[in-house]
Formats: C-alpha cells, sequence, structure tokens
C-alpha cells in the first residue's frame, strides 16, 4: 500500500479464531514500519484489561478505551496513520462511517470483530464493513467437540441477550456440523429467517 492511501482490512470470524491476535501482528508490524498507529478498544470489553487489546493467548497491545464510535474519530490524532479497532461489533453502527471517514482520510484502519452472533446470524455492523473493506480475512477457531475448522461461537449459559461479554467457560468455538443455536427467540424472532415463515 502506497503511503497515505487509506484503506478498511477487517479481521473476523468466531471467538477463539485469533482475530485480536492478527490485530496485534498486523499493528506491531506497523510499529516495527515506524507508522504512527493508535488502538481502540470497546469500554464494554473489560475481560482481561481496560487498557489493552488482549488475545486469548496472551498477547497484549496497548489501546485507548472508548464508549462510542464518534469517540474513536474524535481521539484519533492527525499525524496517525494505523487504526486498530478491536471488538467492532460491540460498537454502535456508526463505526462503519468512522472506519471509512478514517480511510477516507488516508489512513490504514485495522478492524477486528465477531462476523455473528450466538445465533448464527450476521452480526452487525461488521457485515457492513466487510462489504466495505478493500481486504477480509476470515479466521477459524478449532471445534471444541470434534476437532475441525469452527466458524461458530456457542454460547454456554443462558441469556436471550444479544451481548453477553465473556470468554473460556461462557462460549466455545464449534463447527457448523456441531453448532446447536437452540430454537431460542430474540426479539419474537427465531433464530433463521425461513424459521419465522
Amino acid at each position: 500500500m502506497l503511503p497515505g492511501s487509506g484503506s478498511i482490512e477487517v479481521i473476523c470470524g468466531s471467538m477463539f479464531s485469533g482475530k485480536s491476535e492478527e490485530l496485534i501482528r498486523r499493528v506491531t508490524r506497523a510499529k516495527i514500519a515506524r507508522r504512527r498507529v493508535q488502538v481502540f478498544k470497546p469500554k464494554l470489553d473489560d475481560r482481561f484489561s481496560e487498557v489493552e487489546v488482549v488475545s486469548h493467548t496472551g498477547m497484549r497491545l496497548t489501546a485507548l478505551s472508548v464508549a462510542t464510535s464518534a469517540e474513536v474519530l474524535a481521539r484519533t490524532e492527525d499525524r496517525t496513520e494505523v487504526v486498530g479497532i478491536d471488538e467492532a461489533q460491540f460498537f454502535d453502527a456508526g463505526i462503519v462511517e468512522v472506519a471509512s471517514r478514517l480511510a477516507d482520510l488516508g489512513k490504514r484502519v485495522v478492524v477486528a470483530g465477531l462476523d455473528q452472533d450466538y445465533l448464527g446470524r450476521p452480526f452487525e455492523p461488521m457485515p457492513t464493513l466487510m462489504a466495505l473493506a478493500e481486504e477480509v480475512v476470515k479466521t477459524r477457531a478449532i471445534c471444541i467437540l470434534c476437532g475441525g475448522p469452527a466458524s461458530r461461537t456457542q454460547r454456554l449459559v443462558a441469556s436471550k441477550e444479544r451481548v453477553v461479554v465473556g470468554a473460556a467457560g461462557m462460549y466455545e468455538a464449534r463447527c457448523r456440523r456441531c453448532f446447536d443455536p437452540g430454537v431460542v427467540e430474540v426479539d419474537g424472532v427465531l433464530p433463521f429467517p425461513e424459521e419465522n415463515a
């Protein structure tokens, strides 16, 4: 990529698939290349640290914890060349416009997040970010039941809330065959559209 040309890179997949690790890797390489970087994470996600992006394997990267997408834009410095955004699914829909605006300003924007919720449905705003991105990388985990490639996140706790922040013990990675979202209604809607016909 030419210096000054903006872009959006999306890293998506299930939990435990290495999304944050890949974000950390890309931002660390940008630092090695002497690019000015800033990393943001949602204030909601304080599982491991309030001031760092932390992967499930323990990799860490200093980050600014923000409550809204507008804060990401407001706190991005003019001289910043690379912007990392972790757990983008926890941000409001405005994160799409923020990422686009930053890319239009010539910044490289690296976004990581879940592409599906616990019912296997597209998890906005990630699908929209994927559609607008110059690059999309879909990571896969290992299915905890059969050992195959996993692309789904199985919730292990009872809750109809779409967002329940948690890690190991509350969620596990599953392949399509082993994934069982159950027949749980969320806001009066069953998990898959054909079941609502």
